[in-house]
């Protein structure tokens, strides 16, 4: 590698159905990013308890930072680990697991909210916080772990990306971007929410101090390098471990006018502002204020996302009809627009498996006209996610008083152009579409700009992602008031509800 060659940064990046590891090459009007080894990230349930294969996934991790020592020749120049969020791994005094970690999709944490309600109240806690109710917040998790054997045991818990960081390097810490969607940090002062732990008896000395992207998270233990073949030393950074973090790190967009819709299992779709909206309304529209990449907050609601039709693939699948992808989102844009839709924020969709059959039964019960068929299934999902996409692009506009002129999609499905499309239609703005793979291109940029490969701030790296990666754009068309139609359906069999607001959080 000669000294005016990009330098190449190893991005680890684990979704919550596969992980990847990303070789990305940084210069400051150079980004190229190489994907050198792709694995799957399946969940094993165990009795009644769905647990996630973390062994599985580090062993994916290692045999990725071997392949991109290959594609790199040998040295990087850092390594950054992003994931999803909420989930953690326990540590016993020796550092040894205890356990593999619970998935979020498990049902154990039924009842916990309301133990949480009897100490604080939704809207003192959302006061304190600023996150979203979802029934599987690290602090509802907690609670349902109260008095088990292994929390009994626990001396340090690690969020995922911090735990593989950990086995990495040998040094604990707590990235603050992924830390703040334990419904356990006060998004004013980037810390720890210390009242709400003491309401709720959460000991916080389990988790270690907070780290902030860009600080410095340990080496490459030797035993890591020999296990990769790279030639040390070898820098961990951290960068927004949360996944979303890192993708909105890589929404092109130029100035402040603009949503994001970062899309894959889920939608995270809202605006980045600059301090957290803390409203009674927001709390009740279902808004989170999680925290970003320099001093940003991540104003946006949950959306249940391309795991309504993944999961609908693996039905088809499983009973022994396969549906290639390519060929049923053709069927899928030749169906009947706005047919059928359902509620993306229906609890009723968060648990896996008979989804074609909860989507027809959701239509059942609404009194809309069942699918007949994949295609019809597809548009359904795919028009129902656009519509929910619509509702929070317009509810974060309102609730935080920027409008904006622009939908940026990055993740997965901005690969979707038909998803695109319909949000567009829905959302009657434009949507700029890429990058994909935004996660891992925020996670390098991260690491790029703390080695000093490329400077400057979110507007310069965004600058570089418009100059360097390939983008599509989708003007709205087609009956918008249809898209209001269909909205007022949702609303009316939600029965008055905000949006994706689930009843427990009221």
């Amino acid at each position: 590698m000669s000294p005016t060659d990009p330098l190449p940064f190893a991005a680890v990046d684990l979704g919550a159905s596969s992980g990847r590891v990303m070789v990305g090459r940084a210069g400051q009007r150079t980004l190229v990013l190489e994907e050198v080894h792709r694995f799957p990230n399946t969940p094993v349930r165990v009795g009644p308890t769905l647990h996630w294969d973390i062994l599985a996934l580090y062993r994916g991790v290692l045999d990725g930072l071997r392949a991109a020592g290959r594609a790199a020749g040998s040295r990087l120049a850092s390594v950054g680990i992003d994931a999803w969020a909420v989930d953690y791994g326990l540590l016993d005094a020796s550092g040894a697991l205890i356990g593999n970690p619970v998935h979020y999709r498990d049902a154990r944490t039924q009842g916990a909210p309301a133990e949480v309600a009897d100490a604080l109240t939704p809207a003192e806690l959302y006061a304190a916080t600023g996150l979203q109710y979802l029934p599987f917040n690290t602090v509802y998790q907690l609670i349902a772990a109260r008095g088990t054997p292994a929390l009994a045991a626990g001396h340090r818990l690690l969020l995922i990306p911090d735990l593989v960081s950990y086995w990495l390097t040998g040094e604990a810490g707590t990235e603050l971007t992924n830390a703040s969607t334990t419904q356990l940090v006060d998004p004013r002062t980037r810390n720890w929410a210390r009242q709400v732990a003491d309401a709720l008896g959460i000991d916080l000395s389990l988790f270690p101090s907070l780290r902030r992207p860009g600080d410095p998270a340990g080496t490459l233990l030797l035993a890591v390098l020999e296990e990769t073949g790279l030639t040390g030393p070898v820098p961990v950074t951290a960068v927004g471990s949360h996944d979303t973090a890192s993708a909105v790190v890589a929404v092109p967009a130029s100035g402040e006018r603009f949503a994001y819709i970062a899309t894959g299992t889920w939608s995270l779709a809202g605006l980045e502002l600059d301090a957290p909206v803390l409203t009674e309304d927001s709390r009740r529209a279902n808004f989170t204020n999680e925290l970003g990449v320099d001093g940003t907050v991540r104003y946006l609601r949950n959306i249940m996302g391309l795991w309504l039709l993944q999961e609908c693939l693996c039905a088809w699948e499983s009973a022994g009809r396969p549906q290639p992808l390519d060929g049923l989102l053709a069927r899928a844009a030749a169906a009947t627009p706005l047919r059928s839709v359902v509620d993306t924020g229906d609890p009723a969709f968060l648990a896996p498996g008979r989804m074609p059959e909860r989507i027809a039964e959701a239509c059942r019960r609404t009194g809309q006209p069942v699918p007949r068929d994949p295609a019809e299934t597809t548009r359904c999902v795919l028009d129902s996610l656009a519509l929910g996409h619509r509702c929070a692009v317009a509810d974060a506009q309102r609730l935080s008083g920027r409008t904006v002129d622009t939908v940026h999609v990055v993740g997965g499905g901005a690969r979707n152009e038909l998803l695109c499309q319909l949000t567009a239609d829905a959302c009657g703005l434009p949507v700029v579409a890429g990058p994909a793979e935004a996660a891992a291109l925020g996670n390098v940029l991260v690491q790029a700009r703390t080695a000093g490969a490329v400077r400057g701030g979110l507007a310069r790296l965004r600058a570089l992602l418009r100059e360097t990666q390939a983008l599509r754009r989708h003007e709205p068309r087609g009956d918008h008031a249809a898209w209001d139609r269909a909205e007022a359906r949702i609303a009316g069999a939600r029965g008055g509800r905000g949006v994706d607001v689930l009843k427990a959080s009221q």
